[in-house]
């Protein structure tokens, strides 16, 4: 396992202004990104809704910088994300859960 914490970020957000072209394609790919299918991953996992309003990114960190360090980067993923495939948004709202913290309380693991 790699030095540090694991943390699960989730940045969650609300699609704006997205072009005809993008409001389509995520129609014709919303059953691919239904919440029942996402996973906390390094490379994120993007669910929304079927009204095309609101959406999820999941992420995986590994960090020894802390809390504050795994939102920062869990919140540049997925603006690099959303920049990339051209999704406007607003409203970003990030939590982090320390899950190294779980594991290492769990009586079956510590």
């Amino acid at each position: 396992m790699a030095e540090g914490s694991v943390f699960r970020v989730t940045v969650r957000g609300r699609f704006v202004d997205l072009s005809p072209e993008a409001r389509a394609s995520l129609a014709r790919e919303v059953d691919h990104h239904d919440i029942f299918k996402s996973a906390f991953t390094p490379e994120g996992t993007f669910t929304y809704d079927d009204k095309i309003l609101f959406f999820n990114l999941r992420y995986e960190v590994r960090t020894s910088n802390g809390e504050d360090a795994a939102r920062e980067a869990g919140q540049r993923e997925a603006e690099l994300f959303l920049r990339t495939l051209g999704y406007g948004h607003s409203d970003l709202k990030v939590t982090a859960s320390n899950v190294s913290d779980v594991w290492r309380d769990h009586p079956s693991t510590g």
